[in-house]
């Protein structure tokens, strides 16, 4: 007997392109260079921020300093009008240097939280992926960045009800928050700098707590700097929160500032932070 004829094989209406068999054959190329960096920045911000669905405690307790600097010292000190301010109420002076000193407060503690995420292994289980070690730093810079944002809408809310004289141009709030970005992301990498060096989060708390008041006290967040000791207004000149204070008040107040100086100052510090805590960022996880 002959053998029954074959079935013709089936065939799919569409035709295969050959670049969809190659994907079945190898997988696709990883993103390298600089498509690579943005996107792991972008996501490990992402996984920082979405902490704050679950607590955001962190962000009602911050706001309660701010408040009380604005409400006790900020109306008492416009009463007694001891210091110079160049014709402007003193709580308004005030104002956008406690914006700085509340995202500096947020950010200077960052290190601690690296330092947990070493001890329980989540940090290592980050360092074995293909992401940068500065892609990393950057993207909790940046989440740190983002909760000062927060923060210093609170702030600005504070002062407004107070009945502070601040702007409301879109522009001039978009440059508050670059800058209150690039400030908080320097002293989030300067934390984390300090935590490769420590590797304690009791040892980093003592020196945050060490470097935190002479950062705020020698700046121009209270005083001007002309009022200031001589060697006062040397340590002013090359601490990074005196140019975010300058830019703060020269957008929310329209006071003399020099915004390209204190946008290089603070764009440099902040790479300069990342590097440091990026090279340090494999001691701590030994």
């Amino acid at each position: 007997m002959s053998e029954a004829p074959a079935a013709p094989l089936s065939a799919s209406a569409d035709r295969a392109r050959p670049q969809d068999i190659d994907l079945l054959l190898r997988a696709p190329r990883a993103r390298v260079g600089w498509r690579l960096l943005p996107a792991r920045v972008a996501a490990l911000c992402a996984v920082e921020l979405q902490k704050l669905r679950h607590d955001r405690t962190e962000l009602y307790t911050r706001a309660v300093q701010p408040a009380l600097w604005l409400l006790i010292f900020g109306q008492t000190f416009t009463r007694i009008k001891a210091i110079p301010t160049g014709g402007i109420p003193y709580i308004d002076y005030l104002a956008p240097g406690i914006i700085a000193q509340s995202a500096m407060f947020i950010a200077i503690f960052y290190g601690i939280q690296i330092i947990w995420e070493r001890d329980a292994g989540v940090l290592n289980k980050l360092l074995v992926t293909p992401t940068p070690r500065s892609a990393l730093i950057t993207g909790k810079a940046f989440a740190a960045g983002v909760k000062s944002v927060i923060q210093a809408v609170v702030v600005v809310v504070i002062a407004a009800l107070l009945g502070v004289a601040l702007t409301w141009n879109p522009l001039k709030l978009l440059g508050v928050a670059a800058i209150v970005v690039l400030g908080s992301a320097f002293f989030s990498c300067l934390s984390m700098t300090i935590a490769g060096i420590v590797l304690s989060r009791d040892r980093l708390m003592g020196f945050g707590q060490a470097i935190t008041m002479p950062l705020f006290f020698g700046s121009n967040a209270l005083y001007p700097v002309d009022i200031m000791p001589g060697w006062l207004q040397a340590v002013s000149k090359v601490n990074p929160l005196s140019y975010e204070v300058d830019a703060l008040r020269g957008l929310l107040l329209g006071t003399p500032a020099h915004l390209a100086l204190d946008f290089g100052v603070l764009i440099v510090a902040a790479a300069l932070g990342i590097a440091a805590a990026s090279s340090l960022l494999g001691r701590l996880a030994r």
